[in-house]
């Protein structure tokens, strides 16, 4: 267990305080899941905590918003999901240091759940895959430069405004279905794989 908060300010303390949020913040730790409000995706990572209600999302907005520098922003969604949850978004550059800094805010936050870190997993974009919570996955998954960012979803940028030029211009043309676990059923379904 992590018992001590070395990046957070002390004024920080009048409002949470150890296992005060015990039991509300889900251990998974999704990124780039949504699109940043700060900047380019390419420059910004957006890191997302689900929280069990309201006023502790806005808790822990708060304890991490005040208690690191390299937090650009963070909010709290403006309404609860459909099971009553909220979530906790975290702006950050995009950098390799962002792993390291991701990873110590986690250990921050078991500080006020109580939880193991060996408990905690996270996701990447909308994938359905989840990885175990640690500085090398995060490294191996997630792209912490700019240029990776770009370098990887590029081609499917320009594919998209390619069709939406076709489109425009009135050109006929087929365009492809995604490749993913849904249309891959569909495709075998109809026999066409």
């Amino acid at each position: 267990m992590y018992n001590n908060l070395p990046h957070q300010s002390s004024n920080l303390f009048e409002g949470l305080e150890q296992d005060d949020l015990a039991r509300l913040v889900h251990p998974k730790v999704h990124m780039d899941e949504f699109k940043s409000k700060m900047g380019d995706d390419a420059d910004i990572l957006v890191v997302s905590f689900k929280v069990k209600e309201k006023e502790p999302a806005t808790d822990l907005m708060s304890f991490i918003e005040r208690g690191y520098d390299w937090v650009l922003d963070a909010d709290v969604s403006t309404g609860e999901l459909e099971d009553g949850d909220y979530l906790v978004f975290v702006e950050m550059e995009r950098n390799p240091a962002a792993a390291k800094q991701v990873t110590e805010l986690v250990k921050d936050i078991l500080n006020l759940t109580g939880q193991e870190i060996s408990d905690w997993r996270f996701q990447y974009q909308k994938s359905k895959l989840e990885y175990p919570f640690n500085s090398e996955n995060i490294r191996k998954i997630v792209p912490l430069r700019a240029d990776d960012y770009i370098a990887k979803y590029q081609d499917d940028k320009l594919n998209d405004k390619i069709d939406a030029l076709k489109e425009t211009a009135r050109i006929n043309f087929v365009k492809k279905a995604p490749v993913n676990k849904f249309t891959d059923s569909l495709r075998i379904a109809a026999g066409l794989k």
